[in-house]
């Protein structure tokens, strides 16, 4: 039987604007980015919006969770989790060079016993028995060098991301690109996790719109969000009042 080829990956490569340091795959399109002098900052306003998961877990019940990036882009997401909260943080990356240019560009610290960089195809990492039930904040953002559409966007790989969850725990997607569709995203979406279960903002100026997914499909009071918000910005530099209020749930 002959052996399937393995993916062409795109290069990686690193521009600095000011203080913002970025990273392309072979293209101008920007795949993540780092502020040089603070490099734990979330400098862009959709991955502020993929820590949205915190809007439904207690604070003080945040420390023993476990997060998990598919798509490590420039490493924001994960400098976040590990070196800012201190969580345990697993990410699944296909391309290897995207590790080792951000483990020596973006900050992105060594593996240890909090941190754990994978190189995998996600769509059959996420498959492992081991990691079933086990995930609180699952944070998806997987897009190739053009940027075109979202890499998995399929309701057998949805139905695999509520099975990696705890039963309180939050899917967050970055939806973007020219041939992308966001209600068939949501469709597929709200077809893993259940009616009532998905919620999203309204896209960024740049275009990108995130989509949250609850396993439990909760759904709290608006006042409620609001003060699980006001104890977020006491504990972290996340705007998350302004989440709690434009965060909305998309069915009844």
């Amino acid at each position: 039987m002959a052996r399937s080829k393995a993916p062409v990956l795109p290069e990686v490569t690193v521009s600095d604007q000011g203080r913002i340091r970025h990273l392309h795959l072979g293209t101008p399109w920007i795949q993540g980015s780092m502020r040089t002098d603070a490099p734990n900052e979330l400098v862009h306003e959709y991955i502020q919006r993929m820590m949205a998961w915190l809007l439904f877990v207690p604070p003080d019940a945040v420390p023993q969770c476990h997060a998990m990036q598919l798509g490590l882009g420039a490493g924001a997401l994960t400098r976040f989790c590990r070196q800012a909260m201190g969580l345990r943080t697993t990410v699944i990356e296909l391309n290897p060079q995207v590790v080792s240019v951000c483990r020596g560009w973006f900050r992105l610290p060594p593996d240890d016993d909090r941190l754990q960089v994978l190189l995998a195809d996600a769509a059959q990492a996420i498959r492992q028995p081991g990691w079933q039930g086990s995930v609180d904040a699952l944070q998806v953002d997987l897009y190739d060098h053009e940027a075109a559409a979202p890499v998995l966007d399929s309701l057998p790989f949805y139905q695999d991301c509520r099975r990696l969850l705890t039963s309180q725990g939050c899917m967050t997607v970055n939806l973007f690109g020219r041939a992308s569709s966001f209600e068939r995203s949501v469709e597929k979406m709200s077809a893993a996790f259940g009616a009532g279960a998905v919620w999203a903002f309204r896209p960024t100026r740049e275009g990108n719109t995130v989509v949250l997914a609850r396993r439990d499909g909760g759904r709290p009071s608006p006042a409620a969000l609001l003060a699980q918000a006001r104890q977020i910005e006491a504990r972290w530099p996340l705007p998350a009042t302004r989440w709690a209020r434009g965060l909305r749930p998309l069915q009844a």
